[in-house]
This record gives C-alpha cells, sequence and structure tokens, in this order.
C-alpha cells in the first residue's frame, strides 16, 4: 500500500438513505465515482461525515466493500464505541482492499485518559498492520493527540503516516510545528474546510478532506490547487486563493458544526442529489430558517463564482 493516498483532496462521504432510511449503497457508489472522476484523489469513508455512530459495523463495512469494488480508492474511518469494534473495522478495511485508515481517538469511555487513548490507537493499528493510517485529531472528541504519543505510536508502527488536523489555526499551526515540522515523513492534512488556505499556505499541508467539496467538487479542487501554488510562493495564486476561500467561507463553515452533515445533504439535494433528502435518524433535519439561510448562501456562491474575475486569471494561466 502507498502512503500517497493521502496526498491530495479527498471528500468525506456521506450516506444516503433509502425511503426506509437503511444506506442506499448504489447511491454512495454513484457519488463516489462521480468525485474521484471529477479530480478527487480518493474517498473517505465512513467518518462523521458518514454519520458513523448511526449505522451498525456491518452497514459500514459493506459501504466500504461496494467501494472497493468499485474500483474507487477508499480511506476508512474507525470512530467506534469501543476499542475492539474499532480494531476489527481496521482489520475489514485492510482486508476489503481500502487503501489507508482514519483512527479516531477513544469517545465516551475513558476519553481523556492519555493511557486508555495510547492503548486503543495501539490495538487499531496493530489490526491494520500494513495499512497506511493517520490519525483524526478533533477537540469535540474530547481528546486531542499530541506529538509525544504520536510518536510512541509512530515507532510502533510505521504505517502510522500523517495527522488530520480538524482544530483550528492554532491546532493545525502546532502540528505543523511539533510533529510535521519534527519529522517531514509524516503528512498533515486539513480536516475542516475553512483551514485550507492556512493549512496549506502557512503549515504544509499535503491534503485535505473536505466536506463541501461534496457538494462542489470542481471550486474546492481548484482552490486547494491555488493554496498549493500558494505555498511556493506565488503572489497571485495566493490572493486568487483568500478570494475564493473568503467567497466559500460560510458554506465552509457548516464544517465546524453539529449539523455539517443536515447542512451538507440539504445542499446536495439542491445541486440535483435527492438521494440525500432523507437522513437515518428520523428526526434529523435542517430548521425552515437553517434551510433558507443555506439556500441563500449556495445561490449568493455561485452567483459570486460566475461573475469572479479570478476565474479569468486562472483561464489565461492555464
Amino acid at each position: 500500500m502507498s502512503a500517497t493516498i493521502f496526498r491530495g483532496t479527498m471528500p468525506a462521504l456521506m450516506t444516503p438513505v433509502t425511503a426506509d432510511r437503511e444506506p442506499d449503497f448504489d447511491a454512495l457508489v454513484r457519488k463516489g465515482r462521480d468525485l474521484v472522476q471529477a479530480g478527487m484523489s480518493a474517498v473517505v469513508y465512513c467518518g462523521s461525515m458518514g454519520d458513523w455512530p448511526l449505522l451498525t459495523d456491518e452497514q459500514r463495512m459493506t459501504g466500504v466493500e461496494r467501494l472497493v469494488a468499485a474500483g474507487l480508492p477508499v480511506v476508512v474511518g474507525t470512530g467506534a464505541q469501543n476499542p475492539k469494534r474499532a480494531a476489527a473495522l481496521a482489520a475489514h478495511a485492510r482486508a476489503a482492499g481500502a487503501q489507508g485508515l482514519m483512527l479516531i481517538p477513544r469517545v465516551l469511555s475513558r476519553g481523556a485518559s492519555m493511557a486508555a487513548q495510547r492503548a486503543h490507537f495501539d490495538e487499531v493499528l496493530a489490526a491494520g498492520e500494513g495499512l497506511p493510517s493517520v490519525i483524526y485529531n478533533s477537540p469535540y472528541y474530547g481528546f486531542e493527540t499530541r506529538a509525544d504519543l504520536f510518536f510512541d505510536l509512530r515507532a510502533r508502527h510505521p504505517h502510522l503516516v500523517g495527522f488530520k488536523e480538524f482544530g483550528g489555526a492554532a491546532s493545525l499551526r502546532y502540528a505543523a510545528e511539533h510533529i510535521t515540522g519534527h519529522d517531514p515523513d509524516v503528512m498533515l492534512l486539513v480536516g475542516v474546510d475553512t483551514q485550507v488556505v492556512h493549512g496549506f499556505v502557512n503549515c504544509g499541508a499535503v491534503g485535505a478532506i473536505t466536506g463541501i467539496g461534496n457538494v462542489l467538487p470542481r471550486e474546492v479542487l481548484q482552490l486547494v490547487s491555488l493554496c498549493r501554488q500558494a505555498a511556493t510562493g506565488d503572489a497571485t495564486a495566493r490572493r486568487l486563493a483568500g478570494e475564493l476561500d473568503q467567497a466559500l467561507g460560510v458554506l465552509s463553515s457548516f464544517d465546524e458544526g453539529v449539523d455539517l452533515v443536515l447542512y451538507y445533504k440539504y445542499l446536495m439535494v439542491l445541486e440535483g442529489n435527492p438521494e440525500y433528502a432523507l437522513h437515518v435518524n428520523p428526526s434529523d433535519a435542517l430548521s425552515a430558517s437553517q434551510r433558507r439561510y443555506a439556500e441563500t448562501q449556495l445561490k449568493l456562491f455561485k452567483t459570486w463564482y460566475r461573475s469572479w474575475t479570478g476565474a479569468a486569471e486562472l483561464a489565461r494561466c492555464a
């Protein structure tokens, strides 16, 4: 397996559901294929965006199997209520032919314990031995992986090759200074849509996992491309990246909130994907005012993008 799976832009796939609120695996594969054909380097399933807490382990495994069988490069999320289940998901991903793992800390039980988290990561990494893996760091899980723990784990599991940072600007800078700055062979991934420019330009990120990229893949890929150019010192690319990032700001900010899946599924419906109209949990729904706000912001962005002079500049430079 090649660790280059993480050097790109990957949408965190959501789980479309049928009328009886069961996973629609045909629609999942179709969307995964569409996004890869649009230029995404791989797909991630099943992280927070895929509603992992609401699916059975068997449903999650089926989704992975279907995506792999379709020939798609897949990174698998290992979030689970206990380490044994997380390890089983990692072992399944390896056996099914996934190309990478995203390790989520132990949640709910002893989540603040360093010893418990070390043991948790150890068990999951051992189950996925040889499969390129990144640790998903997020303050929302109640535990932040620091450099000492990361390198302790990496010393025992060399296939731990990267760090996905979902925190804000300060967290990304910490990762750049103390993790990827300590070992340049470790890859930093931007895990939240609002920090793409900062992550690539100031922190040396080599990959991104995106939510809004499900809805607007062309524009997000364009943003990442501009950021890569800006990271080389290209002043024009840096200016254009800033303009595009600012215009995407509200849509990207949905990634930071508890309703992120609800927002991005609704935006998918607005973009012509009716299979995302329902949620696994029937009571999960945006309010009427949230829907109006999302619709207004998507319309505003698309109107701005059509008139953005930066698009013409990019076309001339191509």
